[in-house]
């Protein structure tokens, strides 16, 4: 049952434990004892809102930034992890694998913002070897919706 109540929440956290339990065929009152349960492990770290910043009078601009780093002794790739991700601009943070170690999701008002922060808080690190910042253009899809609305078919129908 868990992995189905996170599957739905995955795809709409505003689901009612009401709604989820009809979904499931199960009591309401099993299905929240199970959501505090997971939320009480941190298996539900939290509940995400999905923004198109686009259709607001808002300036936003998103960055992905890899990182190559040198891991210290003892320490290895989480105290590096540790000092990035407590930055509020940093939306997003991932251990790789391939070309780069880590890679940086962050958020900012303008690509001089972006720029700024790598250049004086991510660079400057003793442990960064090197950096290089992505800008995205544009978000076709993300957390598995799309931005993009699908075009409507248009086409009328003949009948013989």
């Amino acid at each position: 049952m868990r992995t189905k109540i996170l599957n739905l929440l995955d795809m709409n956290s505003r689901l009612a434990v009401s709604d989820i339990a009809a979904m499931l065929g199960e009591d309401a009152d099993k299905v929240a004892a199970e959501i505090k349960a997971m939320e009480k492990e941190q298996i539900i770290c939290g509940y995400h809102t999905m923004i198109d910043w686009d259709k607001t009078n808002e300036e936003k601009v998103t960055a992905l930034i890899e990182l190559k780093v040198t891991p210290q002794r003892g320490e290895g790739f989480d105290k590096i992890a540790e000092r990035i991700y407590n930055y509020e601009e940093v939306s997003n943070l991932y251990l790789m694998s391939g070309g780069y170690d880590i890679a940086v999701m962050i958020e900012g008002r303008t690509m001089k913002e972006v720029a700024l922060f790598v250049s004086s808080k991510l660079a400057p690190m003793d442990t960064v070897i090197s950096t290089a910042t992505h800008f995205v253009l544009k978000k076709y899809k993300e957390h598995g919706v799309r931005y993009v609305s699908q075009k409507k078919d248009e086409r009328q129908v003949i009948m013989p």
